[in-house]
C-alpha cells in the first residue's frame, strides 16, 4: 500500500490559493516529520511503516510540501530502470486534504521523472480518479516489473491485495504507437506499451 490519497486531495479549495505552499526535494531534517506522517496512516492500515533507517536510504527519492515549517505531504519517485520508476509512499496531513497538496505532489513527481528523460511512471492506488485526472491509465498489474512487488512481500495484504496499478507514459515518441492503442479484452485495462528500440543521438 503505498498511498493515504483520496479523492479530496486532488481538489483545491480558495484556502489553498492563499497559503504560500513551498515544494522541495527532501532533506535529511524531514525525516521525523515524514516518518510521523506515513506511521500515522500506516497504524490505520492505509499505508505501510517505514523506519529511520529506510527512510536516510530512501531520502533522496522523496519531495515534500510544506507550509512555513510544517510538512503537509510527502511523496517518492523510485527509479526501476533507465525508463521507468513508480510514484509512492504519497501523504497528505489530514488537515491539508483541501489544499491541492496530493495533485502538487503528483505534478512535482512527475516533472521529476520527466527531468531524468523517464519513458514512464506507474503507481499502486485505491484512488484511481485522481491519478487519471492527471494523465494516468489503468494497467494490469501483472504486467509491471517483479522488482516493483519487492516491498509488497512485507504487506498485510499481500496475499489479497486489492490496490490498482495506474500507468502515465511521459515519452510518446519513446513507445511503440500500436503496442499502446491495444486495449485488454475488458477494454478498461491498457497493456504496457513496449519500448522502441533506444534512439541513437
Amino acid at each position: 500500500m503505498i498511498s493515504s490519497l483520496q479523492a479530496e486531495d486532488f481538489v483545491e479549495s480558495k484556502q489553498g490559493g492563499r497559503l504560500r505552499l513551498a515544494v522541495r526535494k527532501a532533506v535529511m531534517h524531514d525525516i521525523p516529520p515524514i516518518l510521523d506522517l506515513i506511521n500515522g496512516y500506516a497504524a490505520k492500515g492505509v499505508m505501510l511503516p517505514r523506519t529511520e533507517f529506510e527512510m536516510s536510504e530512501a531520502i533522496r527519492d522523496f519531495t515534500v510540501i510544506l507550509s512555513g515549517e510544517k510538512l503537509l505531504g510527502c511523496g517518492a519517485l523510485h527509479f526501476y530502470s533507465p525508463a521507468l520508476a513508480e510514484i509512492r509512499s504519497l501523504a497528505v496531513s489530514e488537515h491539508a486534504k483541501t489544499l491541492g497538496v496530493g495533485r502538487r505532489l503528483v505534478g512535482a513527481l512527475v516533472t521529476e521523472a520527466q527531468e531524468y528523460e523517464l519513458d514512464a511512471a506507474f503507481a499502486f492506488t485505491y484512488v484511481t480518479e485522481f491519478f487519471q485526472k492527471v494523465g494516468f491509465h489503468v494497467v494490469e498489474r501483472g504486467a509491471l516489473p517483479l522488482k516493483a512487488w519487492k516491498d509488497c512481500l512485507r504487506c498485510p495484504k499481500f496475499q489479497a491485495c486489492d490496490e490498482i496499478a495506474v500507468l502515465r507514459v511521459l515519452r510518446p515518441e519513446r513507445w511503440d504507437a500500436q503496442v499502446w492503442q491495444m486495449t485488454a479484452p475488458d477494454d478498461h485495462l491498457i497493456q504496457i506499451p513496449t519500448p522502441q528500440q533506444m534512439l541513437m543521438p
